[in-house]
């Protein structure tokens, strides 16, 4: 996997907006420098082929905008963002995937992204996105963010709704990092946010709750 620090031409130091970005696919990669590379006012840092990469990028180049695709090895969009929370001086981030997880902008959005642009979108509306990012606006396409309030469990992500549906099994916590194949501090870790976003208190008021909105 790969990382590539890259130096670019500035239009005007302020007026350019530092950028990472992240794919697992080579060709979108390169289409991504080229894209920002003939817009003026934008710089692409760094290049990075998975999410681990792209977060050590963070930490080593600061730039403005991430340009991040969702479906990526070793760490995700939604690793990405989970790791960025909270974060003091961390990029803001605009989602560009083409994942079939109709679900992808809203769990995007809960996490902290401030864009979304599918790739089957026209480029401009990717541009449109980052320089909305480095002003301090989101750019998602239309959701229903009443539904999103009113039901817990739209706001799961797919490990958290997998966990959810195990726990009715009634297996300890290792027999569950087995099932699920993480360690027992990342099952405790999710059981967590779980808890928080579904308003449980424990195992048996999460599984009614889950039962209750599945009917």
């Amino acid at each position: 996997m790969l990382l590539h620090v890259l130096e670019a031409k500035r239009v005007s130091a302020s007026k350019v907006i530092d950028i990472g970005i992240a794919d697992k696919s080579p060709l979108v990669l390169s289409g991504l420098r080229t894209l920002f590379a003939t817009e003026p006012g934008f710089h692409v840092l760094v290049a990075a082929s998975d999410g681990e990469r792209f977060l050590d990028a963070v930490t080593r180049f600061p730039f403005e905008v991430g340009v991040i695709g969702w479906e990526m090895p070793f760490a995700g969009g939604r690793e990405v963002l989970e790791a960025l929370a909270g974060r003091e001086g961390s990029p803001r981030i605009v989602v560009y995937s083409g994942t079939r997880d109709a679900a992808a902008p809203a769990e995007a959005m809960r996490l902290g992204a401030v864009g979304f642009v599918g790739k089957s979108e026209d480029p401009a509306r990717l541009i449109e996105a980052v320089r909305a990012a480095a002003e301090g606006r989101m750019v998602f396409p239309l959701l229903d963010v009443r539904e999103m309030m009113r039901d817990p469990l739209a706001s799961l992500t797919p490990r958290e709704r997998e966990l959810l549906r195990a726990l009715g099994s009634g297996k300890t916590n290792a027999e569950l990092a087995r099932q699920l194949g993480v360690s027992i501090n990342t099952v405790k870790f999710h059981l967590r946010n779980l808890f928080d976003k579904l308003g449980a208190r424990n195992r048996a008021q999460a599984v009614e709750i889950y039962i209750r909105r599945s009917a």
